[in-house]
């Protein structure tokens, strides 16, 4: 069986550089009778970082690159000499990206834009010199500091597709379908279930050159959140979307019915899915006359927006992307931005804490540190000194 090229999970260790160590070094010359010590500073080691690039689209690049070490410090010298930082180490991963540790499922950071950069590991500083430690008391220390330590940890990436729209639906609902007929994507299409066995993105074109976005995910059955079918692995993939659109189709013995089970199993994955705003598509119209479409209607909820469609006709496309686009621009308030990282699922399911940890952080602040923790326990570092001989 051939491999698929959509990778949303993957699993790497990496590594940050340890910094240099610092030069115990005397300077000698016969023209400087007293030279004293000039021994220079040890060169940081290098950083891990995750860059967001609109450029790729899954973690297949990452699936056969599982460890990321960034480079060591350059060790200090004579006359005051300074050693090389460490090379610094980039990531790039698509957007829409979310990072936890591998061993605590702790979640550590985001990456949701283009050009978007999260520092993941801090290289360890450069050791000083003995040429700081001279004194008054002691003008020829013999001793100087170690470079810190490097830091490592293993993480998860897991990718949630970024999307205006996602379709949720039973197999064969006629998803794919709906999607390749309002965009340009070609998802495979075929009269058996699970035809579609990994996600997909379009942009659907809308009047005066607007578009948005529609993910289409593998269908889902009763039962999924036990485990059957393909469960739910690739809901993550409309967590960020704003707007959910039900797919049930006309022929269907119970639409009602096929609709609350969808609802049921969302609710299953993760309750505040159900925030989200809601249209519900009755596909394969084309096989259903006026009078039966308005009997169906008024079986339907009340509350809920639904529009009678046929993708292989064009029947109600238009009116489709009308609902569509005026759901996602009303003035409600009720849609999350796609890339509020309060809308996302956390393994650890701690969303007090995560909530916390946003309002301490900066917002303006071009790069985030992921591991300030292990950052502020470094800061002692600087009670650390060795001695050499000379």
């Amino acid at each position: 069986m051939a491999e698929s090229n959509f990778v949303d999970y993957v699993k790497i260790c990496c590594r940050s550089g340890k910094g240099g160590r610092g030069s115990m070094h005397m300077h000698r010359a016969k023209y400087v009778p007293n030279g004293g010590p000039d021994g220079g500073d040890g060169g940081r080691g290098g950083h891990v970082y995750l860059r967001g690039n609109h450029n790729y689209w899954t973690l297949l690049h990452l699936r056969y690159e599982r460890h990321v070490f960034a480079g060591h410090g350059g060790n200090g010298g004579a006359s005051g000499s300074t050693g090389a930082d460490g090379e610094d180490r980039y990531i790039d991963v698509p957007c829409g990206t979310v990072v936890y540790d591998a061993e605590t499922g702790q979640y550590l950071c985001d990456v949701t834009d283009d050009g978007q950069v999260v520092m993941l590991l801090k290289g360890g500083r450069g050791g000083m010199g003995n040429k700081h430690f001279a004194t008054a008391t002691n003008q020829a220390p013999r001793y100087a500091q170690p470079g810190e330590p490097m830091m490592e940890r293993t993480v998860i990436l897991e990718l949630k597709l970024l999307a205006d729209v996602g379709l949720v639906g039973f197999p064969n609902a006629g998803k794919s379908t709906l999607l390749s007929a309002l965009s340009s994507a070609r998802p495979k299409i075929a009269n058996y279930p699970f035809t579609t066995m990994e996600p997909s993105l379009g942009i659907v074109p809308y009047r005066d050159g607007r578009s948005f976005v529609m993910a289409d995910i593998p269908g889902i059955i009763e039962g999924a959140s036990e485990g059957r079918g393909l469960g739910l692995r690739f809901l993550r993939h409309i967590e960020r979307n704003s707007l959910l659109l039900f797919m049930v189709p006309g022929d269907t013995d119970d639409i009602r019915r096929e609709y609350e089970v969808l609802l049921s199993e969302l609710r299953n994955f993760n309750p505040e899915m159900l925030d989200k705003q809601r249209i519900l598509a009755i596909t394969k119209s084309d096989l259903l006359d006026d009078e039966l479409r308005q009997m169906l209607s008024e079986d339907l909820p009340e509350d809920l927006p639904h529009v009678f469609i046929s993708a292989v006709t064009g029947f109600g496309l238009d009116q489709l992307k009308d609902l569509l686009w005026t759901a996602l621009n009303s003035e409600s308030g009720k849609i999350a931005a796609i890339t509020q990282q309060e809308s996302i699922v956390h393994r650890d399911k701690d969303f007090a804490a995560f909530r916390q940890e946003l309002m301490d952080e900066g917002e303006d602040e071009e790069i985030i540190i992921a591991d300030e923790d292990a950052i502020e326990d470094a800061e002692e570092f600087d009670d650390f000194i060795y001695e050499e001989d000379e």
